[in-house]
Order: structure tokens, then sequence, then C-alpha cells
């Protein structure tokens, strides 16, 4: 099966780490292995370790194209990949995060950390400040996301997100109802700055 034709590659986020549950690695193998099936290139963050190794590992064994990008400095640390379609080693963390961005058309997080996180949020901040207008999803493995949820929910009700912008994110334990949603993206930005007229 092809995939879309607009999105052609996904950044995917996840962990160096691969979890205390095994169901994390799980799905992070069946998301590689989907995404090469559906003829999507891979691009992540270039280790060979966590449920980032998992992910990459899976796609390549699939078929599937999958760039890497990692900063010289975590190429010990997070040893870096060497099976890949290609391995990119930047400099920084900044170069790394562009690179990933530039190479893709979409974005999904996978569970992680305090890395994962800060990458999902960054081309979400991105989205809404109209630097982009990619899909991003997170793959809600085993309910992981959901604490998460409610609180952009109360990031909300509290007046520091608008709506529509927390409707940026799709959130579905089903990586191909996420997939589907990215096929469905109209790349509508959705201003920031707009102000509601008082009442």
């Amino acid at each position: 099966m092809g995939g879309s034709p607009l999105v052609k590659r996904v950044c995917v986020f996840c962990g160096s780490s691969p979890g205390n549950s095994p169901v994390y690695a799980e799905q992070a193998a069946a998301l590689g292995k989907l995404l090469a099936e559906r003829g999507i290139g891979l691009v992540y963050g270039g280790a060979s370790v966590g449920t980032m190794g998992v992910v990459a590992d899976a796609a390549l064994a699939a078929g599937g194209e999958v760039i890497g990008v990692i900063p010289g400095h975590l190429m010990t640390a997070e040893v870096g990949h060497h099976g890949l379609t290609e391995l990119h080693v930047v400099d920084t963390m900044h170069e790394r995060k562009a690179m990933m961005a530039e190479l893709s058309d979409g974005f999904l997080a996978l569970p992680g950390g305090a890395g994962t996180l800060e990458e999902l949020f960054e081309v979400w901040t991105w989205a809404q400040l109209g630097l982009h207008a990619k899909p991003l999803g997170l793959v809600d493995v085993a309910g992981y996301f959901e604490p998460l949820r409610k609180f952009v929910d109360h990031m909300v009700d509290e007046g520091f997100l608008r709506p529509q912008h927390r409707e940026m994110v799709t959130v579905d334990a089903d990586p191909l109802v996420l997939l589907a949603a990215f096929d469905a993206h109209n790349g509508v930005t959705v201003d920031k700055w707009q102000r509601t007229p008082e009442a």
C-alpha cells in the first residue's frame, strides 16, 4: 500500500530508553513496519538504542527508508545507528531538530521522556506561529499521553492555548488513524495572534 503523496516522510520523536513495559518497544516496532509498508520514509534522531533503535530497525527490516540525524556529541551516548539509509551527523541539538523538521512532511511522537516532549512542543509551537503547516500526532500507547492531554486541556481552560491550536495535534492509539488524519490534513495555519473581539 502506498503512502500519501503529500506525506512521503514522517519524523518520529521517541525515547533513547525502552520504557518499563514491553508494549512501548512493541508499538515502536509496529509503527516502523507500518511506515515502511506504506512507503513512508522514517526520519528520527539517529540512535540505535531505546525505542529510537526499535522503530528504525523495524522500518529497515520491512524495506523502508530510514534517515537519522544525530549530534556528534551523542554518537557515543545514544550509540549512533550505522545501518541506516542515511545518517547525518550535525554539530548541535538545534541543527538536529531543524534538519529533522526540514526532511519531514509530518511528525509523530511515541512515548518518551523530556527530550521527546521538547521536540514535540517545539514543532507544535512552530505550527502555531505559522512556520510550517505539517500535521502532528501522538501515538497514545497504553494511554501514555492521557495526562498530557489533560494538561493541554487545562492550558486551554486557563486561556494560555487556543482550542484551534490544541486541535493541531491528533491523538490516537492506532497509528493508522493518525496517518489517515495526516492524509486528510489541509495544511491551513491558525493565526496565533488573532484576538477575539470584545463582546
